[in-house]
């Protein structure tokens, strides 16, 4: 196992704690960001469907728009300077709230109208039924668009997120924790062999002991064995002290 596999530890039984700690945590990490990835993914589905339906939806409308400015300009000719001075201010307006899906913040646009129309005298002479017909279908055309320019940055932004919450997965599950797991393996490893090693030395010093303690054995009977055979002689014997009386 090279370092590279592993976390750079003292192998002791502390670090062998945090290092199961470390793991449980990187697991419990992997298993939350992979049900935000989930999470994200559903949503991203449903978003790009509803992308999909609002653009035919956008065709016919569009469709339907320019179609219905075609009769309001044959029935009451060219109104555009008409429009254009009657312009003072913007009728529809764009209120933006957010949308919290797995802990990403989804920009939500909403087409708002005040109520007032500013062409209401446009057409007047003439025209004024085709006119008024233009100018509801292009204001649903608008909110269309305001619709689908919310479900686009929606689709863009979760787009990114599920790219960088599937690396982060990717990077927990492929590099981090087999990296823990070769350091609890590493630790372990180093923790057995240091107790076979300890064993090994009680196992040589009790031998060691147990050839003293026979040898001192043997040598204390071989000296009883001295001392049946050859009595002592209190007057041969040169080791005895000499008593002083007083």
């Amino acid at each position: 196992m090279s370092g590279k596999d592993r976390i750079n530890v003292f192998p002791s039984r502390m670090a062998l704690t945090l290092m199961k700690a470390r793991l449980k945590g990187a697991q419990k990490g992997h298993s939350l960001l992979k049900k935000k990835a989930d999470a994200l993914t559903l949503r991203f589905r449903k978003i790009l469907k509803k992308i999909i339906e609002t653009k035919h939806l956008m065709g016919e409308i569009m469709k339907e728009a320019t179609f219905s400015l075609a009769e309001a300009n044959f029935a009451a000719g060219d109104f555009s300077t008409g429009v254009l001075e009657n312009v003072d201010k913007a009728q529809t307006k764009i209120k933006m709230r957010k949308d919290n899906v797995a802990g990403v913040q989804l920009p939500i646009f909403e087409a708002v109208t005040d109520g007032t129309n500013s062409y209401e005298l446009t057409g007047l002479s003439r025209g004024g039924q085709q006119v008024s017909k233009c100018q509801e279908v292009y204001g649903k055309a608008v909110k269309l668009l305001v619709e689908l320019a919310s479900l686009q940055t929606s689709f863009v932004t979760l787009d990114e997120a599920i790219k960088i919450t599937n690396r982060r997965v990717n990077a927990i599950e492929h590099v981090i924790i087999p990296r823990i797991e070769s350091t609890v393996s590493y630790i372990l490893g180093e923790l057995d062999e240091r107790e076979r090693e300890e064993f090994y030395r009680l196992k040589k010093i009790q031998e060691k002991k147990k050839i003293l303690k026979d040898k001192a054995e043997k040598e204390k009977a071989k000296k009883g064995m001295d001392l049946a055979d050859h009595p002592s002689n209190l007057l041969e014997n040169e080791d005895d002290e000499d008593l002083l009386f007083t």
